[in-house]
């Protein structure tokens, strides 16, 4: 109910001045009675995946909390894990404003961000001050003037820095806002990238004396024949697990609705079937050789059981929440 009121209000905003409203709320209500307002108690809901312990099996999406600000609000929340950016190398501001769209009817969002946030330094900060119980997530990306074919780089500069920080690193080849990026997912390049991450996990795992597993987000937007290729390479490269999927530029589901023609990549109800296919696409192929976080579409406690027995170990969530609150987890958790 208290949801429901504070989403009518931030509705009336723009929403990309109400998703910052609502970071600078999480933030200064932490560790104050205020808090009460979100925090929640969970059952516990244990889940192994990549070698880690998950409290339960929902997760928080990459992209609401893209410069670590809010991680012991989202804890409070009772989340099974939170995930981090995504973070570059450098800050950058991303694409020109605006650049954040709701699709009301159908549940949706629409976004063009381009990986705004303040660089990876800054973030390890803000993961160093907070004290939270949940596994956490780092997500990493390029930035956008780096060339393609050096991109790679970037990837390899942000694992170096978040390494001792994370519970595991997500590796973003799959925004459809960053020019080329989408590119990374086939053939050579994605071999060249994992191979490379591999190694420098190899390196970090012995200098730090600590295994950081690594994940890989894909499109929802692939053929079968694509993600057949992308589980050879995440197989052949030894990758700890695989998050689908990321938005779509499909707008099929939602044509002629206010909004539906932005450009940038569609998240929620629209993509739930799509990103639900993919999982079960991918659990075809790899089975139980390494395990899927599902995302796209989890706005429901069916929702997020479809995804799991599609093959997802893990659900995260995103515009789901940004529907539906902290309760949307309380729910999940509850009846999984």
């Amino acid at each position: 109910m208290l949801y429901r009121l504070a989403r009518t209000g931030f509705f009336q905003l723009d929403a990309e001045k109400a998703h910052d409203l609502a970071i600078e709320n999480f933030k200064r209500f932490n560790g104050t009675p205020l808090d009460l307002f979100y925090r929640q108690q969970l059952p516990h809901r244990p889940v192994e995946c990549m070698g880690l312990t998950f409290r339960n099996p929902v997760g928080l999406a990459a992209g609401l909390d893209k410069n670590g600000e809010c991680i012991e609000a989202f804890d409070a929340m009772g989340f099974g894990f939170i995930e981090v950016g995504t973070v570059t190398p450098r800050p950058q501001s991303g694409n020109d404003k605006p650049r954040l769209f709701r699709l009301l009817d159908a549940e949706g969002i629409i976004n063009r961000m381009g990986f705004n946030n303040l660089g990876v330094d800054h973030l390890i900060e803000n993961v160093k001050k907070a004290k939270f119980d949940c596994v956490l997530g780092i997500n990493i990306g390029k930035n956008k003037d780096t060339p393609i074919e050096k991109g790679t780089e970037d990837y390899l500069i942000c694992m170096e820095k978040v390494y001792q920080y994370a519970g595991y690193i997500a590796v973003n080849i799959s925004s459809p806002n960053t020019p080329g990026l989408r590119s990374l997912q086939y053939g050579e390049a994605l071999d060249e990238l994992l191979s490379s991450l591999k190694a420098k996990q190899a390196e970090l795992a012995e200098k730090h004396n600590k295994y950081v597993p690594l994940a890989l987000k894909i499109a929802p937007d692939l053929s079968d024949d694509e993600i057949s290729q992308i589980c050879q390479s995440l197989i052949a490269n030894g990758i700890d697990g695989v998050i689908a999927t990321n938005t779509t530029l499909d707008r099929s589901i939602v044509e002629g609705m206010k909004n539906a023609n932005e450009a940038g990549g569609l998240s929620g109800r629209p993509v739930q079937l799509r990103s639900t296919e993919v999982v079960r696409r991918l659990h075809q192929e790899l089975g139980d050789k390494l395990p899927i976080i599902g995302v796209g579409g989890v706005d429901s406690f069916v929702a997020a059981k479809e995804k799991m027995m599609a093959g997802a170990k893990l659900v995260q969530v995103y515009t789901g929440f940004i529907y539906h609150g902290p309760g949307l987890v309380k729910e999940i958790v509850k009846n999984i």
